[in-house]
C-alpha cells in the first residue's frame, strides 16, 4: 500500500507486521498454557490472546482505507475543477 507519506506509510506497515506478530504470539502462548486443561479452554484462550491484537490490525487497516479513500476523493475534486474550468 501507498500513503501519501513514505514515513507514515514505514510506520503504518510496522505497526501492522508488529500486530500480526503480536497476535500470534499470544495465542500461541494462551494455546499452549491451556491445553493441559483441555482443547476447548485452549482454543477459547488462543482467541482471547489475539482478540486485542486483531482489533489493532482491523484499526490500522481502518485509517489505511480512509486515507486511500481521501487521496481519491482529492484527485476527483481536481479532475471535477479541470472540467469546471475548461467549460467557462
Amino acid at each position: 500500500m501507498r500513503l501519501s507519506s513514505p514515513l507514515l506509510s514505514l510506520l503504518i506497515n510496522f505497526l501492522l507486521g508488529a500486530s500480526w506478530a503480536f497476535a500470534l504470539i499470544g495465542a500461541s502462548t494462551l494455546f499452549f498454557s491451556f491445553l493441559d486443561v483441555g482443547l476447548i479452554y485452549a482454543l477459547f484462550g488462543a482467541m482471547l490472546g489475539a482478540l486485542p491484537f486483531f482489533v489493532m490490525i482491523l484499526f490500522l487497516e481502518y485509517f489505511i482505507m480512509r486515507q486511500e479513500k481521501l487521496e481519491e476523493l482529492k484527485k476527483h475534486t481536481k479532475l471535477l475543477q479541470e472540467l469546471v474550468e475548461l467549460q467557462k
